[in-house]
């Protein structure tokens, strides 16, 4: 028998034990740190082991404890980044699909993996606004939003064949990390990203935009496409998406909406999102707005055969020899990855238990949590906002008598000592020069209790800092 053969009573045992430490986390969640107590040598030391020759079996989970205890818990005061607090049904089909291990690369090799994501995709878009898009699941934000900028690429200036030609890409100052390093990927350089100064609302000017387009014509340079923000990553600005589509329209451009962070919210405030229907491409990230656990980005778009054209390249041994267009169906003519994981068995079977209307209950949950954290602000006189609250981020920070530098420095050591403090854990953003405390609600576990914590814990954080 293959030395890596595991008894079926073997593989219960060994499931309940860890069902049983996922159960003992989640229900301590409420008393757990925000973040843990522990140092990166410490890590290292706990972890260093080499690799063992003879397997340990069952011993082998004894460290699992330790795992948990040196991770970042996921508990209803997580507010950094723009991360979700993943949802256990979600968690449970994870297991599932990585024990059926399907490759859901093309219909022949994963019928129903390959079924359930089509069917995910057109229902969400459908759920967005978006009728009639298609798209695919990958690894997040960043790999979707690089997939469209690629496309956009290939359908206005050629490269699969003989190279990638200059093009010039517009989006807002606030621009995510992933669009400049797409740009790089791309062979179109990042000196071609055109970054258009973001205005009081840190929203993309569509007048500038149309400005910058015309000085670049003029200059003989060749606009190619607009990245507009469905909630930014610093404010969670959303760009005036109507009005870029008319630009976009009337310039012959490409537009790709990243909404990663915040287009999903249009499931509860569709009003705040008209004009989404009018990207060509369009990135979305339900393990941050849908809760589900990572990875789980998606991307969507108008025209399969613009994604086709830009990602269909098979070898002989790939060829489909099945004629029904479903079976003959593959999501790497569409997309950039080959192998890919059942990643869409989490969202479908979450969707499935709790209802659309659960998910929509939880984003307006999210949204009331982010007012009630600026009123509070509000209502400090040493704490000030720094940028309108339009989705679920928070950007604030503590006033200093001294202005500038002085008053960064000390909202940089506020912020590490409210994570050292280990009761809540924000992260941070710099707009406009200044260093901002910056909370973001995507997390379903989060209450109003919890939020009522975050300016006490910032408060009493800042007095150790003034007072050391």
């Amino acid at each position: 028998m293959n030395a890596l053969h595991l008894p079926n009573a073997e593989f219960r045992s060994l499931a309940a034990r860890v069902t049983d430490l996922a159960a003992d986390l989640l229900a301590g969640l409420d008393e757990l740190r925000a973040f843990p107590a522990v140092r990166g040598e410490q890590v290292a030391r706990a972890f260093e082991a080499p690799l063992p020759e003879e397997g340990l079996r069952a011993g082998a989970l004894d460290a699992l404890a330790e795992v948990l205890a040196m991770s970042r818990a996921p508990t209803p005061r997580f507010y950094g980044y723009v991360l979700g607090s993943g949802e256990p049904v979600a968690a449970l089909a994870d297991l599932l699909a990585s024990v059926l291990n399907q490759n859901v690369t093309a219909w022949r090799s994963a019928p129903a993996a390959v079924t359930i994501e089509r069917q995910i995709v057109h229902g969400l878009a459908g759920a967005l606004g978006c009728e009639g898009f298609s798209g695919s699941l990958c690894g997040g934000g960043s790999m979707a939003n690089l997939m469209g900028l690629a496309m956009a690429r290939e359908a206005r200036l050629p490269a699969n064949q003989s190279g990638a030609q200059p093009g010039v890409v517009y989006a807002s100052s606030e621009v995510h990390m992933s669009i400049p390093k797409a740009m790089a990927l791309l062979g179109l350089g990042r000196e071609n990203l055109r970054l258009i100064g973001a205005d009081e609302a840190y929203r993309l000017d569509p007048q500038a935009l149309r400005s910058a387009i015309a000085a670049d014509r003029a200059a003989g340079r060749t606009p190619l496409a607009v990245v507009a923000s469905g909630g930014s990553v610093n404010t969670g600005a959303i760009d005036p998406l109507p009005q870029i589509a008319a630009v976009c329209r009337e310039q012959q451009l490409w537009l790709h909406v990243d909404g990663a962070y915040g287009a999903l919210a249009a499931l509860a405030i569709p009003e705040r999102f008209t004009g989404l229907s009018a990207a060509d491409s369009l990135s979305l990230d339900p393990h941050k707005w849908l809760y589900q656990p990572l990875d789980c980005g998606m991307l969507l778009f108008r025209s399969a055969h613009a994604a086709r054209t830009a990602f269909s390249c098979s070898g002989d041994y790939a060829r489909s020899l099945a004629e029904d267009p479903l079976e003959s169906f593959a999501f790497f003519d569409e997309s950039l990855e080959l192998s890919r994981r059942f990643r869409a068995l989490k969202l479908w079977l979450s969707l499935r238990y709790h209802g659309l209307a659960a998910f929509r209950s939880a984003i307006r949950g999210d949204l009331r949590h982010a007012q009630n954290l600026a009123e509070l602000v509000r209502g400090t006189p040493t704490l000030e906002l720094l940028a309108p609250v339009e989705l679920s981020a928070v950007c604030f920070r503590h006033r200093s008598a001294e202005p500038g530098a002085v008053a960064d420095r000390l909202n940089a050591a506020i912020l590490r000592r409210v994570i050292e403090r280990g009761r809540v854990y924000l992260s941070n953003a710099t707009l406009r020069g200044r260093f901002a405390l910056r909370a973001c609600f995507v997390n379903h576990r989060t209450t109003d209790r919890d939020v009522r914590q975050i300016v006490p814990e910032v408060l009493d954080a800042a007095r150790e800092c003034l007072g050391s």
